[in-house]
């Protein structure tokens, strides 16, 4: 196939194009930095800095995963502003161009969060369930909206809700293992907050998976069966190092320091990948402690 990604240089990107040229796909990426595409991505991946590059090749899927990182600091005005348009914007454009093109993809995969669903406490959420009324989940929101307007091209669209993607080499593990490993991790708040996560392995599957199921459509949420709460996610984290985690980040410190952004730390999901698991897919990685072993050993 070939396919465009948008965000191809982020985290789920770059693992998305080793894992798709491998499997003899051709791959353009859009990007800001279209000269940086080749080195992160792979040299076999073409790097296009305007849409229009591409012409009147045939396309046969979008993969949507643009947006700049929603938890790198506090959401001052001017910060919102470009997490909107990184990813509303940016999405924005992008449908005006497959709209304009003659030829379209037949499936168009779209990023989005399970921060869709707000702070939903010990409610159990899966893709049924109503969205928050937060910054994030608002952002959520009229991401999806923007590109399920897909549909009426006649592109069917996939909104993928996805957890915390825990990777060796970059995302929310590669942040917390250093204070871990020098004995100062611990539960953030009271610790009880769900953390829905997801190996990066089955994240990258779960893509190539909906993408050839051609009757997935609509939303689905990206996170292993088995979502942890806080604390048990950080004492799994410290027995994977083989360090104590008892250094708590007091929820007052955070909201002081954070603000509203302070919710995506102190809130969370007990999503299940309920349509996932209807669809047939199989995760890899079900149980934490064997993701951060898997994960941290390669280190």
């Amino acid at each position: 196939m070939h396919i465009l990604i948008t965000g191809g240089t982020g985290l789920i990107g770059r693992a998305l194009c080793h894992y798709w040229i491998e499997q003899g796909h051709q791959l353009t990426v859009w990007s800001r930095r279209p000269e940086q595409v080749a080195v992160l991505c792979g040299t076999r991946v073409r790097g296009v800095g305007r849409l229009e590059e591409i012409g009147d090749e045939p396309l046969d899927a979008v993969v949507n995963l643009a947006g700049a990182p929603i938890a790198d600091r506090p959401w001052s005005k001017a910060r919102r502003q470009l997490l909107w348009e990184s990813r509303v914007h940016l999405t924005e454009t992008l449908l005006a161009w497959l709209q304009a093109r003659e030829q379209k993809p037949g499936v168009l995969l779209s990023g989005s969060a399970v921060g869709w669903y707000g702070d939903t406490g010990e409610r159990h959420v899966d893709e049924q369930a109503a969205p928050g009324a937060d910054f994030a989940a608002q952002l959520c929101v009229a991401w999806e909206d923007t590109a399920q307007q897909a549909e009426a091209l006649g592109i069917r669209v996939i909104l993928l809700r996805t957890g915390l993607v825990l990777a060796k080499d970059g995302g929310i593990l590669k942040r917390m293992v250093t204070p871990f490993r020098f004995g100062l991790g611990g539960r953030i708040g009271n610790g009880r907050q769900w953390m829905p996560w997801i190996h990066i392995a089955d994240q990258i599957a779960l893509i190539d998976f909906l993408l050839q199921q051609e009757q997935a459509r609509g939303p689905y949420n990206a996170c292993a069966p088995q979502p942890v709460r806080n604390a048990e996610f950080a004492s799994e984290l410290g027995h994977a190092v083989n360090r104590p985690a008892i250094v708590p980040l007091p929820a007052f410190a955070l909201r002081a320091g954070l603000g509203e952004m302070s919710l995506l730390l102190l809130g969370g999901q007990h999503a299940q990948p309920a349509r996932a698991l209807e669809a047939g897919f199989d995760f890899r990685f079900t149980h934490l402690d064997v993701a951060l072993v898997d994960l941290l050993s390669l280190h």
